[in-house]
């Protein structure tokens, strides 16, 4: 799916006449990237002069209104770079209503009331799936034990799982070695790349589950490689070395094919999300029993308000929320919206882990932080989407080269 990555993202900067700033970014793996800040910048104007204080009051409305311009709209609707342009200024707002707080967002948002959260909700093509009411009862629900798993999550952080030992262009000696550094660092979960070669496949899942035991979680990724019977023929050979979940078996878009092959390879999971466009996309995954982990993005959909309509709708179907975070800046953002899912919506860590990558972290001002195989919980407010000034200078595309 991506052989020669340069990672790259559409960097975003809002700034108040008081001086404050928030900071948002779009993940991208390289060419593209402009065409990705040309749709930032097709956005721009309908920001800029807007009131904080009324931004900041109705976040719901504001992304309503960057999402359903009725112009640029028509670039998506609801999808591609137009809509990963809104994610990364609403991203870049509510890190900004972070900083006004002085709160990280995983708690903004633990700490709204019910009412206040789902007032985030676009609920428009939700209903027949998702009602405001059956929102709010659910966030009522967990109400009680907020405080506790608050402290819970200050003191332990969240679990997380590794790709760091799984990538296909590794030997199999360093796979071999970045598995055992892996679980020496506290994990008891990785992710492998398949889908290239089936005989290495065969190979490399020997490999890791020689080397980590039968108890360890191994996951694997296709990254769309396949068409829905060639994955299940796939997975057939590789089941006996009882890999947890199949991410991205085929299509991000074939919501049909999903189900067709979580039937067929149970009790294998199928994961997906990093690519699934929108909310409405999501919904009908769920209502089609298609998956049994949610991976959202913290950029693929419109930020941080789309997404917690996406973690509500999770919820509803009782599916574990597992964030994607392979990417620039995606491990830094994820984890709020995956420490807010615990402490606010599911109530539970069971079955739920944050994607962990071991590069890029040195760019951000608050990179994240792992200790013993957990997410330990930001402190800093924001966001986290912040990069430090020397590495925005070295590294800003420019047309004559770097």
């Amino acid at each position: 799916m991506n052989p020669e990555p340069d990672y790259s993202a559409a960097y975003v900067v809002i700034r108040t006449t008081a001086g404050r700033e928030g900071f948002g970014l779009a993940f991208t793996v390289g060419r593209g990237n402009d065409a990705q800040v040309a749709a930032i910048e097709a956005l721009a104007p309908l920001v800029i002069g807007l009131p904080l204080p009324d931004v900041l009051s109705d976040l719901g409305g504001f992304s309503e209104m960057l999402t359903g311009d009725s112009q640029l709209r028509w670039l998506g609707p609801y999808k591609g770079v137009i809509h990963m342009a809104a994610a990364a200024i609403i991203n870049a707002t509510w890190d900004l209503y972070g900083r006004v707080e002085d709160k990280p967002v995983w708690r903004l948002l633990a700490e709204m009331s019910p009412q206040q959260l789902v007032d985030l909700v676009d609920f428009r093509y939700l209903e027949d799936a998702l009602t405001p009411a059956e929102a709010l009862e659910i966030l009522e629900q967990a109400q009680p034990g907020r405080g506790a798993r608050q402290a819970d999550l200050i003191a332990n952080g969240y679990p997380a799982y590794t790709t760091t030992p799984g990538w296909l262009g590794y030997t199999d000696d360093k796979l071999v070695r970045l598995a055992k550094e892996a679980v020496a660092d506290g994990f008891d979960h990785i992710k492998l790349k398949v889908g290239a070669d089936l005989d290495t496949d065969i190979r490399r899942l020997g490999l890791a589950r020689e080397t980590l035991g039968p108890a360890a979680r191994i996951a694997i990724d296709a990254n769309q490689a396949w068409g829905v019977q060639q994955a299940i023929e796939w997975l057939e050979p590789l089941a006996r070395f009882d890999p947890y979940w199949i991410e991205e078996p085929t299509s991000p878009d074939d919501v049909l094919g999903h189900a067709a092959i979580r039937d067929a390879v149970a009790p294998i999971k199928v994961a997906a999300g990093e690519h699934i466009h929108n909310q409405v996309m999501f919904k009908q995954f769920l209502q089609a029993g298609a998956l049994d982990v949610v991976q959202l993005d913290a950029s693929r959909v419109a930020g941080v308000t789309e997404n917690v309509a996406v973690i509500l709708l999770a919820a509803k179907y009782g599916v574990p929320i597992c964030p994607h975070a392979g990417g620039v800046g995606l491990c830094e953002m994820v984890q709020h919206l995956a420490m807010f899912d615990y402490v606010a919506v599911s109530a539970s860590t069971d079955g739920r882990a944050i994607e962990y990558i071991d590069h890029l972290h040195e760019h951000f001002v608050d990179p994240v932080v792992i200790r013993d195989g957990r997410y330990l919980a930001p402190s800093a407010p924001g966001i986290g989407a912040e990069m430090h000034r020397h590495s925005v200078d070295t590294y800003r595309w420019q047309e004559d080269g770097p």
